[in-house]
């Protein structure tokens, strides 16, 4: 049974007058210990559909779906109360903008040790405050940070944004979720930094059997860290496979794309030459393309593009276009 399972699950922003299609059909699914990476530009609807997943968005998005199970359970159909209830308990978020995330009035300390879920701590009441302190320095020290004592009592602003981004994945670790959703969790990071945390990921994966949704628009890195990847183009589900299937033998125009714009791609250009890119850029959400909203770009693209693809399966390795690049391999 499936961890997570999605399927055809659309978000609509709603307006007085009109309503628009941000997120289109997209399925997802997830095991128990599995690494998924979930790749796109910036614009896609990767965050959007993290935060379906967990519940927090506001009510001018409009969520549907075919299925929503978590761990076989239908949510959509679920009191908003009872879904956040259970989803809380067993998906932790780290999200794209730690400063924007923490509350600037309370130290980081205070805010980790609250994070602490009470069911982890034993003894009476007057012994639980110093187990919330030990549990929040060992928390810290998990995610890099030494200076445990200075960042507790420090409030946000006071520290840099890759030292918040570390509090983020710290109290997202607190509870020892069942599935972690990591929203870009190194952007603000320096490469070395980049490589801990990642490492980190994978050894809470590796000994905890944690499922991770790694959410980056970077196909390249990590790679090395998932067992699957799906790829989104703005708000509609384009491939889907192993991580080998989507790196050595891509069959969306768009996945392609991606992995000739990488640095490992480029690498034998000359000085000053320009990367490989698709021309444009991608679409406003006022205004999307009909069927295939990659069409107005894709270099394969014809006149069945103004007609919605359907999904492909070639023994597990999905995809959605009328004219993949199957017939090239």
């Amino acid at each position: 049974m499936n961890l997570l399972d999605i399927r055809n699950l659309s978000i609509e922003l709603v307006n007085k007058q009109e309503r628009t299609l941000a997120v289109e059909r997209v399925s997802l699914a997830m095991k128990e210990g599995e690494v998924r990476g979930l790749v796109g530009e910036s614009g896609s609807g990767k965050s959007l559909l993290a935060q379906a997943i967990v519940g927090v968005l506001s009510d001018k998005w409009h969520v549907t779906a075919d299925r929503f199970h978590w761990r076989g359970k239908e949510l959509l159909h679920l009191p908003l109360d009872e879904r956040k209830a259970i989803i809380s308990k067993d998906v932790a978020m780290i999200f794209q903008e730690p400063m924007a995330c923490l509350d600037p009035t309370t130290t980081v300390g205070e805010q980790l040790e609250e994070a602490i879920a009470s069911s982890m701590l034993s003894g009476n009441f007057w012994q639980r405050r110093k187990q919330r302190k030990e549990a929040a320095i060992r928390l810290l020290h998990k995610v890099g940070i030494k200076q445990h004592t200075y960042c507790s009592k420090s409030y946000p602003h006071q520290l840099t944004e890759a030292f918040c981004q570390r509090v983020m994945i710290a109290m997202a670790l607190a509870r020892r979720p069942k599935l972690l959703i990591a929203d870009e969790p190194t952007a603000a990071m320096e490469a070395t930094n980049q490589s801990q945390i990642f490492r980190l990921l994978a050894s809470l994966n590796q000994l905890k059997n944690m499922s991770i949704l790694l959410i980056s628009h970077d196909l390249e890195n990590i790679t090395h860290w998932t067992n699957t990847i799906t790829v989104m183009y703005s708000g509609q589900f384009v491939e889907a496979g192993t991580t080998e299937q989507i790196f050595n033998q891509p069959l969306h125009p768009y996945t392609q794309a991606l992995l000739d714009s990488s640095l490992n791609a480029n690498s034998n250009l000359p000085a000053k030459s320009r990367l490989m890119a698709l021309p444009g850029s991608i679409p406003i959400l006022q205004h999307l393309p009909i069927g295939c909203r990659l069409g107005p770009r894709c270099p394969r693209a014809q006149k069945a593009c103004v007609n919605a693809p359907k999904v492909k399966n070639y023994h597990g390795h999905q995809v959605s276009c009328h004219y993949s690049l199957k017939e090239l391999y």
